[in-house]
């Protein structure tokens, strides 16, 4: 089956990005979620569903802004290496992200060797758009309208850098706050975070076969 490497919020690899691998699992694909906070804080976990823990989520946001992302495109492309050698893998690997993932996917779509490239409400790509030329494999964006993390004039800047990019997807989701696919959450969107799951599995499987 093809392979798909998950990339996790700020929160970790917790209960939903374990969810998004197991989704992925039950659709046909070979998933993996690394833990990319390693050098910073290993197995930091903050899980989102019923009451957060509040300590955690501000420890989260403290990570944040330490991360490396110079050092996140070797990890991604250690982890799509895995799973292209895994015996389950037919060989083609995908990325998926959200938030600080969504970012990375966009990020794993230049730098990486990544066969497919899907992002979620991903944060600070204004700041990344010199890299659009080096994107040469398929990349979807799915816009959260009423982001709190990327303002109006934020994504108006990614659809002027992106738009005409031949390998990049725009979709956005008018009013959907970010989050609007973290299941088991306050933010989930009972009407958009379906759709677009429902894009990505369609655009995943015609690109990784």
């Amino acid at each position: 089956a093809p392979g798909v490497v998950v990339l996790q919020e700020i929160f970790g690899v917790n209960d939903n990005i374990k969810a998004i691998c197991a989704w992925l699992a039950e659709n046909g694909f070979c998933a993996c979620a690394p833990d990319l906070f390693w050098r910073l804080e290993p197995n930091f976990v903050c899980d989102m569903g019923g009451t957060p823990d509040e300590a955690k989520q501000a420890r989260a946001f403290e990570l944040f802004p330490q991360f490396d992302l110079a050092a996140a495109a070797p990890d991604i492309q250690a982890s799509i290496n895995l799973m292209r050698s895994h015996a389950a893998c037919n060989g083609r690997v995908g990325v998926i992200g959200y938030c600080l993932g969504g970012q990375l996917a966009y990020l794993a779509a230049a730098r990486t060797d990544s066969d497919a490239s899907v992002g979620y409400y991903g944060v600070n790509i204004p700041n990344l758009l010199e890299e659009a030329p080096r994107i040469q494999k398929p990349l979807m964006l799915h816009i959260a309208g009423a982001d709190e993390f990327v303002p109006p004039e934020a994504q108006a800047a990614m659809h002027k850098g992106l738009d005409q990019h031949p390998q990049v997807t725009l979709w956005d989701y008018d009013g959907e706050p970010h989050g609007f696919a973290r299941r088991s959450s306050e933010h989930y969107s009972a009407k958009n975070a379906p759709l677009a799951d429902s894009r990505s599995l369609d655009f995943l499987r015609k690109a990784l076969g």
